[in-house]
């Protein structure tokens, strides 16, 4: 699957940014240098590359010219970002960024927050975090609530992204949240992981925290990248993050001093002085620049703003845009507004929410329930029952009252102190019920978006749609598979944090059908020891509801986790629990399902009959529900395993049937298992078509971005390889297929390509080889009660010993057909 860029369709300005960037990639210079050779100003250039200013023509000709491209294509997106039009209201199918063309050169990841404009002072403070970086390479900043610790930490990690430009990474570690619990360094780590893009065959699935950590340190070695952790609780939620050996940087923010952090030099904030206070609070109401202004005409007034916010950047910023947005009030109103408050931090944000209508007071008050750490407009029209347009422009205004953050387009954030104003005036002003169903109506919003991202990925199978009460009156679209998994990347915590808040709320429904529909984006990011955790907290929900299908469904699905952790005997258990279950639920599609994941276990278990039965009865099944989709995933793993029963041209037949099928999606299950089973099948009459086959499925993996698919193609690409006689060539693909099985860390998977890798070395004339590597798959194979190839290392080992050893040969295919289950 091509990957994407993380700039967010729509804004010409952004778009333009991003494009900037990949000149900067094509130029293969670091910022100052490519605007010394440019003529431009590093600090001019370090603003266009981000998004925050539109460079000048010139400017961008000449950044054309030293990478020798034609700045005439970019013309009309530079027109419309130096005179953008009034955005027209966004429709869902605006949500979600394109596609980009396959093969685009994709710009660093950068997740900060826009730098405000109106930093001021710390310049010291500054000095400190940026020299103590350069010798240190990690520092904490730390203070009181309000004090400008993110600010001062986001403002130098964007001085910064010159120097470190494969990354620019941010998270929120919610260390003192009110009413969320602190972000654990398992999650905290496999978030950071996802946002450089790696692969969740190379994440540790287990061993915890500290194999993550390793993980997470080994990606950065090779990275000059720069992290700001912000918001931690303590020393331990934070050290497991903290960059090892390299040049990465890491920021750091916490009310609390971090003692236990003793490598690590700290700068603590305090309040402004009083000159940095007036000139913030100038700068953020529009009147730094006129000596005339109304602060500069009321000085006594001006002071007891300044005493009122006590200091605090944040309060301060709010105190000036009330005054920014209301000519007409005197530094006099401003202050009589403010005293109503009852803290430095209640006042300002008082005052500012008394400046709304009652609309936007109760969107504002209702944020304060949401589980999750961002949102965006979608969420918001949920969460107040309003049309996606009127949440948009609510959000706007709460915007310009600085109650709202928006860390990027489209994405919105509450600071912890006004999240903490917002949750209190909630639980003050509505109802129980009234904030009951706010909560429910957010999980409603959650469980069907990710139903419709589901179903633009099918990756693992046919989802059924939700069922949970209310669906969206306006639903996230998504294009694609590849919006989809932006939109599953970008929600990761969120959708965590909805499913944490239906368990303490005993929404059961919702905690049953979240985890099926995040699936199979768990298994292209995020690997099965989560999904496992998931699904067993689902099965307990599901105990709950009594539900006879979901509880069908249930077990079922911890059934498949457990499975693709190589946990069988846990797999079989829970498909035996739900087989009655879900013949009584009458639910056809689910039931298919259950029968196709019994098929693989029986196969793995070494059962020859029963795995063809139960694939044969899942596609009628299908067909019976009307699924041509999943008839052809039926008949595919049906080709395949007659294939390994040797009956190969009855597998060919069964292959080229469930191609023929059409598929929305070329990359889906059916195409690649049955593009696999043809391939090997024809290798020896048809060697042309064979490998023309295995090449396409390859290419389909490669596509998708699934390692163990890629291997699962390049293994069996060795053994037809082996059967046309052409030994080095596939002993080449079978040590591929390996290389990529060494960066898994479920080495679990290994056993399904150990014993045709060792047949070939042994028909190539290397039996030592051959023999270690059927060793390494009887060793594995108990282990995972994985029969079939515990019999098949057993008869590898025989075909080596038969002509040195011929007992010993005759022992172990002895003990590999006791092995196998008996049949009957």
């Amino acid at each position: 699957m091509a990957e994407h860029d993380r700039t967010v369709g729509g804004d010409p300005q952004e778009e333009l940014a991003a494009r900037l960037r990949l000149l900067q990639e094509l130029s293969k210079r670091g910022v100052r240098a490519l605007a010394r050779d440019a003529g431009l100003s590093s600090s001019s250039l370090s603003r266009y590359l981000s998004g925050q200013t539109v460079p000048p023509w010139p400017a961008l000709i000449a950044l054309c010219r030293l990478v020798q491209r034609d700045p005439r294509p970019l013309r009309p997106l530079w027109e419309r970002a130096s005179n953008p039009l009034p955005a027209p209201p966004k429709t869902s199918r605006q949500v979600h960024p394109p596609s980009p063309p396959a093969g685009a050169p994709r710009p660093p990841r950068n997740d900060l927050p826009r730098d405000v404009p109106d930093f001021t002072g710390r310049e010291a403070q500054l000095a400190a975090v940026l020299d103590g970086l350069g010798a240190s390479r990690v520092i904490a900043v730390d203070g009181m609530a309000g004090v400008g610790k993110t600010c001062l930490a986001v403002h130098a990690a964007h001085r910064l992204t010159a120097d470190y430009p494969d990354a620019q990474l941010y998270l929120d570690l919610h260390g003192f949240t009110e009413g969320r619990k602190p972000l654990d360094p398992d999650r905290a780590l496999r978030t950071l992981l996802a946002a450089l893009d790696v692969p969740s065959e190379k994440v540790p699935q287990e061993g915890g925290v500290e194999e993550l950590a390793a993980c997470w340190r080994s990606e950065l070695a090779h990275r000059r990248a720069v992290v700001v952790l912000d918001n931690a609780a303590d020393a331990d939620q934070v050290r497991p993050l903290l960059p090892g050996a390299g040049p990465s940087v890491a920021l750091v923010t916490s009310r609390n001093r971090l003692l236990g952090l003793d490598e690590v030099p700290p700068v603590s904030l305090d309040v402004l002085t009083e000159q940095e206070s007036a000139e913030l609070l100038a700068r953020a109401s529009g009147e730094a620049d006129g000596c005339e202004g109304r602060l500069a005409r009321d000085p006594e007034a001006t002071a007891e703003v300044l005493r009122l916010c006590g200091r605090l950047p944040l309060a301060l910023r709010l105190a000036a845009a009330r005054l920014r947005h209301r000519p007409g009030w005197t530094v006099g109103i401003l202050v009589e507004r403010m005293a109503e408050g009852a803290s430095e931090f209640d006042t300002a944000f008082a005052m500012s929410v008394r400046q709304l209508d009652r609309a936007k007071t109760r969107l504002f008050r209702l944020l304060g329930l949401l589980p999750g750490s961002s949102f965006d407009e979608h969420v918001a029209a949920a969460l107040a029952d309003v049309p996606l347009r009127s949440a948009r422009e609510m959000l706007e205004d709460l915007l310009d009252a600085h109650l709202v953050q928006q860390p990027a387009a489209g994405r919105y954030r509450l600071h912890d102190l006004v999240h903490q104003h917002a949750r209190h005036a909630t639980m003050e002003q509505d109802s129980p019920a009234e904030r009951d169903r706010a909560l429910t109506r957010v999980l409603d919003y959650y469980v069907h978006a990710a139903a419709a991202a589901d179903a633009a990925m099918p990756f693992l199978s046919l989802s059924r749609e939700a069922t949970v009460d209310r669906p969206p009156a306006e639903p996230p679209h998504f294009d694609d598979k590849i919006a989809a998994l932006i939109w599953f990347g970008t929600e990761y915590l969120n959708l965590l944090a909805a499913f944490e808040a239906a368990e303490d709320a005993g929404a059961d429904r919702h905690l049953c059908e979240l985890p099926r529909f995040m699936r199979a984006y768990f298994a292209r990011r995020c690997g099965t020891t989560m999904l496992n955790g998931l699904f067993e907290r689902s099965l307990a929900a599901a105990q709950r509801l009594g539900d006879p299908l979901q509880l069908a469904e249930a077990h079922s699905d911890l059934g498949f986790a457990r499975y693709n952790a190589g946990r069988m005997a846990e797999a079989s258990a829970a498909y035996q629990a739900a087989a009655p279950l879900m013949s009584r639920a009458g639910d056809l599609r689910a039931e298919a399902e259950l029968t196709m994941r019994r098929g693989y276990l029986a196969w793995d278990e070494g059962y020859v009959e029963e795995p063809l039965g139960l694939f044969r009865l899942a596609g009628k099944l299908y067909a019976d529900a009307d699924c041509p989709m999943g008839t052809a995933h039926a008949t595919a793993y049906e080709a395949w395993a007659l294939l390994q029963l040797g009956h190969r041209e009855e597998a060919a037949q069964l292959a080229r049937t469930a191609l023929q099928t059409p598929q929305a999606d070329a990359a889906w299950p059916p195409t690649l298992t049955a593009l696999i089973t043809l391939g090997v099948a024809i290798a020896h009459e048809d060697p042309d078509e064979a490998v023309g086959h295995l090449h396409q499925a390859l290419a389909l993996a490669r596509e998708d971005g699934h390692k163990h698919n890629e291997a699962w193609c390049l293994n069996c690409l060795g053994v037809a390889l082996r059967r046309m006689g052409r030994y080095e060539d596939a002993l080449t693909r079978h040590e591929q297929a390996f290389a990529l099985l060494e960066e898994l860390f479920e080495d679990h998977w290994k056993i399904h390509f150990l014993s045709a890798y060792g047949e070939t070395c042994r028909l190539a004339g290397l039996p030592d080889q051959a023999l270690a590597l059927h060793h390494q798959a009887l060793e594995l194979a108990p282990k995972l009660g994985h029969r079939h190839a515990e019999a098949l290392a057993h008869e590898g080992i025989a075909a080596i010993l038969d002509e040195t050893d011929p007992t010993a040969a005759a022992e172990h295919r002895a003990a590999g057909r006791a092995v196998l289950p008996d049949p009957h």
